[in-house]
């Protein structure tokens, strides 16, 4: 089914309401005609026509316009059911009315389109922000560690055979942590192209969370002595997404590394209550101010005034894979300082898991 088709469709049934709250309108104020005066009718029914203006393209509002006039003339103005107007002033308020109806029709149309151009315009403008925000990001995200990969590699052919294998191990590390870096942006720009565009689709399979954290932690950060994690016995066996569950460990913990002062530690803590997987992160850094707070998870926002470095990307790609999952995710200021996310996942568990905790 094409959109041209879907857009038919769409304006018909413009056509059937116009057509529908006319006929219902209509026979309410000629129930009611020995109540309400003709002219009050005009006003209920130059109403409706502002209502289907407000809401509906133009053909349609201009259909009412029509619709309701000659309605209106025939069934209200005197002599009734015949469209013949014997009075001048009320041949005079009828073409009043016809033409206050088409011109609010009109004058609403081109309204509408004006709120669309300037929706148009900021979207434009913000889409083009967003892009100079990530490409002022990239071009130092990027350019460093590709500066790091090409000087280490032409240090390592030029000087080859002076080079102790000491000072080789160096240059490989330096090597492979700008590699991992590179890696790392790519990687999160892709998952925030697949989350806006909607291909990402949960695959879920039974895991052991234990496991499956400290495994995350060996292979993205070489077990790094900050991060304190301790397997939860009383967990059990859970069904859920292990990538996405991956991509938000790493952007969290990656976050949490950068922004907090090197001897303070990381904590990981696991627990499950009513199928829901509770993953939480605690950090000893300074926190958050409270007016960020709500903002943190926008793309690109990176609190003023901090240290330099990220592309603002890892904290909105945690809240996309929690979205996925179709979990939620909090975040606070621990006092005295500190900041702690908290991670609430739907998981189903086994059933023999269940009776062990039980």
């Amino acid at each position: 089914m094409n959109v041209a088709y879907l857009n038919t469709i769409k304006k018909e049934k413009q056509y059937l309401w116009v057509l529908l709250s006319i006929l219902i309108t209509v026979l309410g104020c000629f129930l009611l005609k020995n109540v309400i005066n003709y002219k009050i009718v005009a006003l209920i029914l130059l109403m409706l026509v502002s209502i289907h203006a407000m809401f509906f393209t133009i053909k349609p509002t201009i259909l009412s316009a029509i619709l309701s006039a000659l309605t209106w003339n025939f069934l209200f103005i005197p002599p009734i059911f015949t469209f013949h107007i014997s009075n001048p002033e009320d041949l005079l308020l009828f073409i009043m009315y016809f033409a206050v109806a088409l011109i609010n029709a009109v004058l609403q149309f081109k309204l509408k389109k004006i709120e669309e151009k300037a929706r148009e315009k900021e979207e434009k403008e913000k889409t083009f922000h967003l892009y100079n925000t990530l490409l002022n990001s990239l071009s130092h995200e990027l350019r460093t560690p590709i500066s790091t990969i090409i000087g280490s590699t032409d240090i390592l052919k030029e000087y080859e055979e002076k080079i102790s294998i000491e000072n080789k191990h160096l240059l490989l590390q330096e090597i492979q942590i700008a590699g991992l870096k590179l890696n790392h942006h790519v990687e999160n720009l892709l998952n925030m192209s697949r989350l806006e565009s909607g291909l990402l689709i949960p695959k879920y399979e039974w895991c052991d969370i234990n496991e499956e954290m400290f495994r995350f932690i060996k292979n993205n950060f070489q077990n790094n002595k900050r991060i304190e994690f301790q397997a939860n016995d009383d967990l059990p066996i859970c069904k859920t997404d292990i990538g996405f569950l991956e991509q938000i460990v790493i952007n969290i913990i990656k976050n949490a590394l950068q922004y907090t002062p090197e001897e303070k530690p990381l904590q990981i803590q696991l627990g499950i209550d009513h199928q829901i997987l509770h993953v939480s992160f605690q950090d000893y850094g300074n926190g958050i101010p409270e007016e960020h707070l709500p903002y943190i998870f926008d793309k690109f926002f990176r609190v003023p005034q901090t240290i330099t470095g990220g592309t603002g990307l890892g904290l909105s790609i945690v809240k996309g894979f929690t979205d996925a999952l179709n979990g939620t995710i909090e975040v606070k200021n621990i006092q005295p300082n500190g900041l702690k996310f908290d991670i609430f996942v739907p998981v189903e568990t086994t059933y023999i898991n269940n009776l062990k905790n039980e």
